[in-house]
């Protein structure tokens, strides 16, 4: 639905010269036009409108001095940097314009009529006068000559299989009469066509069309030739076949035009030579003859060159040229130029550019030509009021085809309405007031502009008509009306106009790419450039064919789109595959190359924003979605979600944007129109949840509003049915601008328990009767689904007499919530209320036997109440309930209480249930008590005891824990002897002895045992030197000084330092190893980068890193071996892992576990502290100070080695990258891979993060004695 549009005209000459202009071709490289004479030939530049080169033939005798010549071809070499020039006398001329030189390479005693090089200018078809083709090469050496009469077919001849002869066939509605009727002889050619041979190549030249008249019948048939000159076919009788003849440079038709008795028409043969299609030329048969056609460089338009048939002797001739395309098998009439019939403005030749596709070349016979640039675009009405509708104009002849997208989608060549003009239409703009947009300008091919609005007039404009192509709608039509237009000059040529509707800008693009601003409100009108935010004029680097202004983050800014799909926001190119564009409110909407349509909202981005969001490749969000290849936009329908896209063929296609979906909706929600946004998310699968979740604030305020609009009640079941607590607005739909809505009112309550709530409240407050079925909804969509409650409203739905008109009745409330809810879920909800009516109301609907339940329903309408309660909670599995229910049933089922608390563990609700003083609660503690010791829970168990009286059962449980305080006093509860306490003293003591706690055993053996001799000898044993100290003196046995304290505290001295330099040398040789490991992995690495080979290192270097380079070779062993050991116990599992951190030599991970030994190895040195502390000053209270001394030297020798060697052992890099993938400009796909090897197997340890940090020294403990240093 594109129309053509002219982007300007230029104009070359007229010029001075001699005779009369016969042809002309491009010379490409210089931009200059060569035009042939009777006289010889000249080069016109259009960039000084002057003649540059002139070179005169009948000079040098190849054309007459009369002026009688005449040139049939001419063509521009650059290769040979000449011209080629044949003339109607047979002479092939080459001529040197830098030189002048003229040669003569070839001449045919019988004349040419025609010469045409092919498309890769290797080949060259000459036409002579005795009707004969001669092949020559570029070097004019002849290949073949043939006769261009042929009486065989050619190659492509049909193949009869003989399946019966005509006489027998079927001839359709002719009749069997059609197998008798003689086929009539085809008439000869008009007194109009000029009897010439036409030549015409295919695009890839290879093949050759020729038309000519043939001998006998007078008439033209069309010859297929080969690239050797080989006949492929030839074209069937056409009566009126005219001279005109193009070849579609995509090469799948060639165009021709026939004369009918009744119309005019451009007929379109196949290679074959059959007819495939056609169309009518808007003209009477004998009013105008076509001279010739052409095709442009891609294949989409068809220039039709036309003259009209002169009437009296002494007027002039009218010619002009008409511009062809072709949509969805239609054919458009889409520009119609006139060069009057003037003798100086008369048409002389026609020519396409062969670089730019919508270039055209007219050369005038007053020694002018003329340069026409064509480019796209789509008419479209750029109103937002929701009342209009959407306007699409397409140009067709002489009538204007709108459609109105907002009515209805049809596919061209249908449309809403059509306008009928005298002449053929060449543009058409639409109104750009918002509030005028369905009225339309109207610029024909005689200049005029017709001017049609809408609502103004009652009555009907006879020019005006409903439908096209069998499609009427009902539509308010314009009407023709008279207007005035104001101009002002400009400097330079405009070639395109945009205007914005909101900030009422109008910006100009001249042809060399400035923008101009016209300040069109001024009391003076005036221009200005366009300038940037910058305060830069803004220069488009290429010329754009279509134009648009937008904001963009607040800022006004100008877009362009070149025909090389350049696409720039003032004077940055922001994308290179641009296709189409369209600027719909604060949207901008492109369709790329890469077969997408992108939605980007203007209204909180940048420019450089919009360029990273154009050139990066992420992944399709609401911004992007696919589209069918070639897609281009048509029009975007205001107030709606729809855009138009036509495809390459012509069809239309309607799909609903995503981000124009939902700023639609959002701009619904936020003006209260719940019912238009409703069902617009309905239609296009928009999940219901953003009703609330744009604006929850707003939606619970007008909960009311929302049920009124909707006004369905299966409507709002479908609400309630998708809701979920996911906030959309964060996942699914995110917003594009930042919003400070509130997102909850009550933020301690869930989402949808909020929604159905409020809606309840509102429906029962409304109509309760009529929205019965969405409160049942509401009540089962709950989080925790109030089944219970829904049920009863059914039950009171069954005990109303008479219901509501708008009402439903308990069936069918009951069917609906069947429809919600399980039925054997349901079943037990209502069994649950203990209402067995319902229960039986429920049962009706299932597929349950009454043979089953009924006999359980009668049983239990016979128990006592509680009891009758328990029995239902507990085959409904609510034991809790059921033990509440069952405790009040008496004593006499308090077994049965009791073994439900031990089935189901309801230790502690049950003890709720009784006083603490009452048997019941005391054999509840009991049984609790077995209960955790069982789970060995033994100090648990024994508080509860403790709690409930049994003093033995919780001394034995406190012994098994290890609890000797609380022990101790239940064996004061039971009123143990002296003797007995001391001997579960000594007990006690060997425990905790065994549990390495020597000062706790010391002090039940000193305190209950009376044994201070033992306590002492254990507090040696345990190093805990000034508590054995106190209670040496405090007994006043100083003789223990010396036979036991003395010299436990010089063995422990010695055996300090021994362990000292035991950590320092293994310290020490961890740490080297470790930077040897880590120089090898560098050496390997840098290896593996320089795609070196292990050759290149020493023996020793390859010996130690093949185990590092190569660990995958071993990774397969561990990986088994964790396979096997992954359902083993936790000691086997520990066992492995000390295995994967191995310390020998040359393992896969061998750097790790030599950082997880020097790390022990800290942590053991740092908790030496407090220890040697304390026995250094056991040592100076006895003299011992050199020994103390030696000692408080070794100790800090190896805290002063452990701190210099940490930030070597654990570097920055280590911390803050230990991982990093071997990437990068000079990595090899080998090496990369070897890489990543080597650290999947270094990725399980990795996840070790404690071992990449260092340990911590606490240097705040003060262990050393001054005295000593």
């Amino acid at each position: 639905m594109r129309n053509l549009k002219l982007l300007h005209t230029r104009e070359h000459g007229p010029v001075q010269a001699l005779g009369r202009p016969q042809c002309f071709c491009l010379r490409a490289d210089q931009g200059t036009l060569l035009i042939g004479s009777e006289y010889g030939i000249l080069e016109l530049d259009p960039a000084i409108r002057g003649v540059t080169n002139e070179i005169s033939l009948s000079v040098n005798g190849f054309l007459p001095e009369d002026g009688s010549g005449h040139i049939v071809g001419i063509e521009d070499l650059p290769d040979q940097e000449s011209v080629c020039v044949a003339t109607a006398a047979g002479d092939v001329i080459l001529c040197n314009l830098s030189t002048k030189q003229l040669e003569c390479v070839g001449s045919v005693n019988s004349g040419l009529t025609t010469m045409s090089w092919s498309p890769d200018q290797e080949l060259v078809l000459l036409v002579t006068g005795q009707q004969t083709l001669i092949m020559m090469t570029k070097d004019f050496e002849p290949i073949i000559e043939r006769e261009i009469h042929q009486d065989d077919f050619g190659e492509g001849k049909f193949i009869t299989v003989g399946w019966g002869k005509k006489e027998t066939q079927f001839h359709g509605s002719e009749g069997k009469q059609a197998a008798h009727r003689k086929q009539t002889e085809v008439p000869p050619a008009s007194s109009s066509d000029d009897g010439r041979p036409r030549v015409t190549w295919r695009g890839d030249g290879q093949f050759v069309a020729v038309s000519a008249i043939c001998p006998q019948t007078g008439a033209r048939k069309v010859r297929v030739w080969s690239r050797e000159l080989v006949l492929q076919s030839t074209s069937e009788p056409i009566p009126g076949l005219e001279q005109a003849l193009a070849w579609k440079p995509s090469g799948s038709l060639i165009a021709s035009t026939q004369e009918k008795p009744n119309k005019h028409d451009v007929v379109f043969f196949e290679k074959n030579g059959l007819l495939h299609g056609e169309f009518t030329l808007p003209f009477q048969k004998g009013q105008a003859k076509v001279n010739e056609l052409l095709w442009n460089l891609d294949s989409t338009i068809l220039a039709v060159w036309l003259e009209d048939l002169k009437k009296e002797k002494n007027s002039g001739t009218n010619t002009y040229v008409q511009l062809w395309t072709v949509g969805n098998y239609h054919w458009y009439l889409k520009q119609s130029l006139h060069f009057g019939s003037a003798e100086k403005s008369q048409l002389v030749s026609l020519l396409w550019d062969p670089e730019i596709p919508y270039r055209l070349h007219a050369l005038c016979r007053g020694w002018h030509a003329l340069c026409y640039d064509w480019h796209w675009s789509t008419d479209r009405s750029t109103g937002e009021e929701s009342r209009l509708v959407a306007n699409v104009a397409v140009i067709d002849g002489d009538k204007v085809l709108v459609t109105a997208f907002q009515r209805s989608v049809v596919p061209p060549p249908m449309c809403t309405f059509q306008l009928q003009l005298q002449q053929a239409v060449n543009q058409v703009a639409f109104h750009t007031d918002p509030t005028k947009s369905a009225d339309l300008a109207v610029l024909d091919a005689s200049n005029r502009i017709s001017i049609y609005r809408v609502g103004d007039s009652t009555v009907k404009d006879p020019t005006v008509t409903l439908g096209g192509s069998g499609f009427k709608a009902s539509v308010e039509t314009p009407h023709l009306e008279k207007i005035y237009s104001l101009s002002m000059p400009v400097d330079g040529d405009v070639i395109s106009l945009c205007y914005n509707l909101k900030t009422r800008a109008v910006a100009l693009q001249l042809a060399d790419g400035q923008i101009l601003k016209y300040l069109w409100e001024a009391p003076t009108p005036a221009l200005e450039p366009w300038r940037s935010s910058n305060g830069s004029a803004v220069r488009f680097p290429s010329p754009c064919v279509q134009t648009a202004l937008a904001v963009i983050g607040g800022e006004e800014a100008i877009l362009g789109l070149t025909e090389r799909c350049r696409f720039f926001i003032n004077d940055v190119e922001v994308a290179s595959n641009v296709t189409s564009f369209a600027i719909y409110d604060e949207f901008l909407l492109v369709t790329t190359h890469s077969h997408t349509c992108q939605c980007v909202s203007l209204r909180d981005t940048s420019l450089k924003v919009l360029q990273a969001g154009f050139s990066s490749s992420s992944t399709p969000n609401e911004t992007l979605r696919k589209v069918e290849r070639g897609s281009r936009i048509v029009t975007v329908v205001p107030q709606d979600t729809k855009l138009i896209l036509q495809m390459p063929r012509g069809n239309l296609e309607t799909v609903h944007h995503r981000a124009l979906v939902l700023a639609q909706i959002r701009k619904w929600l936020d003006r209260l129109m719940f019912k238009e946004a409703f069902e617009c998310m309905r239609k296009l699968r928009i999940n219901l949840n953003l009703l609330y979740d744009h604006n929850p604030k707003v939606f619970l305020e007008n909960v009311e509003t929302f049920i009124k609009q909707i006004d369905s009640v299966n409507h709002i079941n479908l609400f309630f049915t998708e809701l979920k607590e996911e906030d959309f607005t964060k996942t699914m739909y995110p917003s594009p601008v930042s919003s400070n809505i509130q997102l909850q009112q009550c933020p301690d309550q869930k989402k949808v328990d909020l929604i159905c709530d409020a809606m309840r409240a509102a429906m029962e407050n409304i109509n309760p009767q009529k929205y019965c079925l969405s409160i049942l909804t509401s009540h089962v969509k709950k989080s925790t689904p109030e089944l219970e409650i829904a049920l009863q409203k059914v039950h009171e739905l069954r005990e109303t007499v008479s219901p509501a008109a708008e009402g439903v009745t308990a069936e069918v409330a009951l069917k609906y919530l069947l429809f919600l809810v399980d039925v054997n879920e349901l079943y037990d909800h209502s069994l649950g209320t203990y209402d067995f009516d319902l229960v039986v109301m429920v049962a009706e609907k299932s597929q349950k036997d009454p043979k089953e339940y009924l006999p359980f329903l009668n049983t239990l309408r016979k128990m006592e109440t509680n009891y009758q309660h328990y029995t239902i909670d507990k085959y409904l599995k609510r034991y809790k309930k059921a033990l509440c229910h069952l405790s009040k049933c008496g004593p006499e089922h308090f077994s049965e209480f009791l073994n439900l608390v031990k089935d189901q563990n309801l230790y502690n609700e049950a003890l709720k249930l009784y006083p603490p003083d009452t048997p019941e609660h005391k054999a509840v503690c009991s049984a609790f008590g077995e209960h955790l010791n069982q789970k060995h829970l033994y100090e648990q168990a024994g508080l509860i005891f403790a709690r409930c009286g049994a003093f033995e059962r919780a001394l034995n449980a406190f012994l098994s824990s290890g609890s000797w305080q609380q022990a101790l006093c239940m064996a004061s509860r039971l009123g143990y002897t002296a003797d007995r306490l001391a001997g579960l003293a000594r007990s006690l003591a060997g425990k905790l002895v065994e549990q390495k706690k020597p000062a706790e055993a010391a002090i039940l053996l000193e305190q209950y045992a009376q044994d201070y001799e033992e306590a002492v000898l254990l507090l040696l044993e345990g190093t805990i030197w000034e508590e054995a100290l106190r209670l040496i003196h405090k007994y006043g046995r100083l003789d223990i000084l010396e036979t036991n304290f003395k010299p436990a505290i010089l063995e422990a001295q010695r055996n300090y330092l021994v362990f000292l330099d035991s950590q320092k040398a293994t310290f020490t040789r961890h740490r080297k190893r470790l930077l040897v490991v880590r120089e090898l992995k560098e050496q390997a690495r840098q290896g593996l980068l320089d795609d070196e080979t292990p050759n290149c290192l020493e023996a020793d270097l390859v010996s130690e890193t093949s185990s590092i380079v190569t660990a995958s070779d071993m990774s397969g062993k561990y990986s088994h071996s964790n396979s096997r050991i992954s359902a083993r116990s936790s000691k086997n599992r520990r066992k492995a892992e000390r295995k994967w951190h191995s310390l020998k030599e040359g393992s896969p991970l061998e750097d790790l576990a030599l950082l997880e030994a020097l790390g022990e190895n800290i942590r053991t040195t740092e908790n030496m502290k407090g220890d040697v502390h304390s026995l250094l000053k056991g040592l100076v209270l006895f003299g011992y100070d050199e020994l103390a001394r030696e000692l408080q030297q070794a100790l800090e020798e190896a805290l002063q080695l452990i701190e210099r060697s940490l930030p070597e052992i654990w570097t920055t890099d280590l911390q803050q990258n230990p991982a990093n993938p071997v990437l990068g400009p000079n990595s090899t796909a080998n090496s990369i891979m070897a890489a990543y090897q080597q650290q999947r197997i270094a990725a399980p340890a990795v996840q070790d993060a404690e071992l990449l940090i260092p340990p911590k020294l606490n240097k705040n403990i003060q262990w050393k004695l001054n005295l000593l240093q």
